[in-house]
């Protein structure tokens, strides 16, 4: 069940951050759920790192700091993603 919970919430994340992010990205959206992943595990280190990870209540901070991990992955990745495979539009 952890992993399923994993995928929804790369999702979610991933589409925020792309939502967040300015102009149109050219990922798909699986490698948007994989950034959305990889940036929520990163704002999970960062708040264990800070000490914020796991407070009373609604865990405000790590959230943010999972949120910003996703911005900061899929805009990366988003222009890796451009770069290794060009702007190619479909037919």
């Amino acid at each position: 069940m952890g992993w399923l919970w994993a995928i929804i919430v790369g999702f979610v994340l991933g589409l925020i951050a792309k939502a967040i992010l300015p102009g149109k990205q050219a990922i798909p959206l699986w490698l948007t759920t994989v950034f959305g992943i990889i940036g929520s595990v990163l704002g999970n280190w960062a708040a264990t790192g800070l000490g914020v990870n796991d407070t009373r209540g609604i865990d405000w901070t790590r959230h943010l700091l999972q949120l910003i991990g996703a911005i900061v992955v899929v805009g990366v990745g988003d222009m890796a993603w451009v770069a290794l495979r060009g702007n190619r539009k479909k037919a």
